[in-house]
């Protein structure tokens, strides 16, 4: 799949990091560093703009190192590009730990991951098939 991009960042464009890898890291793209207080959000830019082709989406989601070592992560994960959006990509990060955290220039803040996706065709019904489950939600089948 090919993906058309501009880079007005400072940094290098999106690359996987091994040969196996499902998403490539976003950078930081900012002009002085970011301190995020434990609970605050913000909007993180990465420089770069993509045409995500039909059909697909990008979805930004958190990288696991931050979250799990500062309580960084993704407030909306996962954040979606779809295939019609032109603007610069931003990260909108919050920060879910009890500690002040500072996002610099280049660092990694995300990852996104390409996946196909289809938009579904509404048929207004007036009833809908029976299941075993029915409308048991949130915990309905069993803690195990």
């Amino acid at each position: 799949m090919e993906i058309k991009l501009i880079n007005k960042s400072k940094h290098l464009i999106p690359q996987y990091e091994t040969p196996l890898s499902a998403g490539v890291d976003l950078r930081a793209n900012i002009d002085a560093d970011i301190e995020i207080k434990p609970l605050e959000r913000a909007l993180v830019k990465t420089g770069l703009f993509m045409a995500i082709p039909e059909g697909y989406e990008g979805q930004v989601r958190p990288r696991s190192g931050l979250a799990y070592k500062h309580g960084l992560t993704v407030l909306n994960s996962p954040g979606t590009i779809d295939a019609d959006y032109r603007g610069e990509i931003g990260v909108i990060l919050v920060n879910l730990s009890n500690e002040n955290f500072i996002i610099k220039d280049g660092e990694r803040i995300a990852q996104m991951v390409f996946a196909k996706c289809e938009q579904g065709q509404f048929v207004n019904v007036d009833n809908l098939e029976e299941t075993e489950r029915g409308a048991g939600g949130f915990g309905s089948t069993g803690k195990n």
